[in-house]
C-alpha cells in the first residue's frame, strides 16, 4: 500500500519545484518503512526541476533549510532517521535570502 504524506517548500525553496508550495504525495510500497533519509531521495528525483543543490547536500539538506515534520523540528525527530506515517506533513524552509 503507498503512503499518503503532504511536502511543502517555502522561504525560496518552491522555486526548485516549478513555484509549486504544496505537494500531496502517494510514495510507493517499499521493503523497509520509508525515511526522510528516502525521502529526500525520491524529491530529487521526482520533484526537483533544477538545481537540486539549493535543497539536499550529499544525503541530507544543506545548512539553511529548516525541515518540520508535522510542525516540530526535524532534529527533535531522528532528523534523516524519523519514519514517514500516513498523512505526515513535511515542511523545507529556506533560510537562505540573497541579497
Amino acid at each position: 500500500m503507498a503512503l499518503s504524506i503532504t511536502v511543502e517548500f517555502s522561504g525560496g525553496a518552491e522555486l526548485l519545484c516549478g513555484n509549486i508550495k504544496k505537494h500531496n504525495l502517494s510514495l510507493p510500497k517499499q521493503e523497509n518503512k520509508w525515511k526522510i533519509r528516502s525521502l529526500l531521495t525520491w524529491i530529487r528525483d521526482n520533484l526537483i526541476q533544477e538545481r537540486p543543490e539549493l535543497l539536499i547536500q550529499g544525503n541530507t539538506v544543506r545548512p539553511g533549510i529548516l525541515v518540520l515534520v508535522n510542525d516540530a523540528d526535524w532534529e527533535l525527530l531522528g532528523e534523516l532517521d524519523y519514519e514517514l506515517e500516513e498523512n505526515d506533513k513535511i515542511v523545507f524552509i529556506s533560510t537562505l535570502h540573497g541579497g
